[in-house]
């Protein structure tokens, strides 16, 4: 029945996505190439909602099945909805800094009344975190993941390949530890996403849009919590899964507020952007976001659940190369500079 189930979300957002780029155009919903733009041809936007709903039409289904329990229904299908609203209206018209961060962290905050909290994690054998911390750094850590989601939605297939990949790697991981009863929503939300890829597969049709990258953030995070409470190890390893989002997008913004730019305005230059004008094209980039995540991210998070080892350290190996290379990449600099350095060479 479940697998039946799953099928007919990757349908449903196949249609729902054809449908909304119908909504777009007829609503001028179109992303217009500009100065800060990785794309070059006007394309429509807002094709995420079909990842929202599609996902969120199987969530009853699971609930009813047992698969999930009442507080996942609630925590994550009420999180993922209030950020796709904001996001939606953000899409027609944008929303102040201030109105998105509050509904975000309202969101987060629902998620985590739900869930227990960001679940104590072992780091070098110790035991961290408690009660008021769990709250308070696993809000940060939601708002976080969904902002960073929208960010790395930049270039075509990019942020669904990045999602297919954490979840269908994280269902390998349950499946090797024993969690068969964690898949479900991993496999719903990569089947949705896959039905929307279609249409997002480099030369895109339609984008995401924030309503789609902010709902697949914050599902991402809450269900890396929801493992976390399974076993600590499987919190490490959804970071590790994660590592090329999260590397790219923390790494760009600690660089460009440490050289006095404003983090909330729109730029181009991450380092996946700088990746993709050098190549002149998106598709390069979207495979190698692949590569790097079948080859060597998902080897990493399976040695902690199969070895046992340190998540911490093993969060920090699988990160040090992502580093070096968006670093190579010229990951927030501004364009000039980068621009300047070719020259000069």
């Amino acid at each position: 029945m479940f697998w039946c189930l799953t099928l007919v979300v990757a349908v449903a957002s196949f249609m729902f996505t054809g449908i909304m780029r119908r909504y777009a155009v007829s609503r001028s919903l179109i992303d217009v190439p500009g100065a800060r733009s990785s794309h070059i041809i006007p394309t429509p936007r807002g094709g995420g909602v079909a990842i929202v709903l599609a996902f969120l039409l199987a969530l009853p289904g699971l609930a009813y099945g047992q698969v999930i329990s009442t507080a996942e229904f609630l925590g994550i299908g009420g999180a993922g909805i209030l950020v796709a609203i904001v996001g939606f209206f953000d899409d027609h018209k944008p929303v102040s800094v201030r109105c998105r961060l509050t509904g975000h962290f309202a969101a987060a905050a629902w998620a985590l009344f739900w869930l227990g909290g960001l679940p104590p994690l072992h780091i070098f054998g110790m035991l961290v975190g408690s009660e008021w911390v769990g709250y308070v750094v696993g809000a940060v850590y939601l708002v976080w993941m969904l902002n960073l989601y929208n960010f790395m939605d930049g270039i075509d297939g990019i942020a669904s390949v990045e999602a297919i990949c954490a979840c269908l790697g994280a269902i390998l991981l349950y499946w090797v530890m024993g969690f068969e009863q964690l898949i479900w929503l991993p496999l719903v939300l990569s089947m949705a996403v896959s039905g929307f890829l279609f249409w997002n597969f480099p030369p895109a049709r339609i984008f995401m849009g924030d309503a789609g990258s902010g709902f697949l953030g914050i599902i991402l995070g809450g269900l890396s919590i929801q493992a976390g409470w399974a076993s600590s190890n499987l919190l490490w390893a959804w970071l590790v899964l994660l590592g090329v989002f999260i590397v790219d997008a923390t790494f760009t913004l600690i660089r460009r507020v440490s050289l006095g730019e404003k983090f909330y305005v729109a730029h181009r230059t991450h380092a996946y952007q700088y990746a993709s004008r050098h190549f002149g094209k998106h598709l390069p980039v979207t495979l190698a976001v692949v590569a790097i995540n079948v080859f060597w991210l998902l080897p990493i998070a399976l040695s902690i659940v199969l070895f046992q080892l340190d998540g911490f350290s093993c969060v920090a190996l699988a990160y040090a190369p992502l580093v070096l290379l968006v670093i190579n990449q010229g990951a927030g600099k501004p364009e000039r500079e980068i621009k300047a350095t070719q020259e000069d060479f």
